[in-house]
């Protein structure tokens, strides 16, 4: 996904195993995150610090979303354990994670293998994407985000 397409229509369960549609987000900006995997060391550091920033993101009216294969159970385990403020949607068969870019071929530890690409997105109330970030590297990256959010 680049700057300009329109980003997919989504269904997933929630951390709480609810229903979440993207259109309840119709008319809204926001901020839609993948990443590869709940508990684990950048995973981790990226989830909190949207988390630790989501009060200025709620100043500007922006839900902050992540996504990632992990279960609907693994999520609340997540948020339980690590105090997390946004909510966390289960892509289990990766179909969004695939439309939006964000999965793919990538180097982990030397090795070729097929997974969650690191990327973020913000959609704008029209629902096209108004920037995107690819292959993430995690620290400084949330102030970036809302830097942009707030240029916009």
């Amino acid at each position: 996904m680049e700057a300009g397409e329109k980003f997919p229509a989504f269904v997933l369960q929630d951390e709480n195993g609810d229903t979440f549609d993207s259109k309840t987000l119709a008319g809204k900006r926001y901020v839609i995150y993948f990443y590869p995997r709940d508990n684990t060391g950048g995973c981790t550091r990226e989830a909190v610090a949207f988390s630790e920033n989501k009060d200025a993101f709620d100043a500007l009216g922006i839900p902050v979303i992540g996504v990632s294969k992990d279960s609907v159970a693994s999520h609340r385990k997540f948020i339980d354990s690590k105090g997390l403020k946004i909510k966390l949607l289960s892509d289990p068969d990766h179909k969004l994670l695939e439309e939006a870019g964000a999965w793919g071929t990538k180097i982990m530890y030397g090795k070729e293998t097929t997974g969650t690409i690191r990327s973020t997105f913000i959609v704008g109330a029209d629902g096209k994407v108004e920037a995107a970030w690819k292959k993430v590297k995690v620290d400084g990256h949330v102030d970036k985000v809302l830097e942009k959010v707030k240029s916009l």
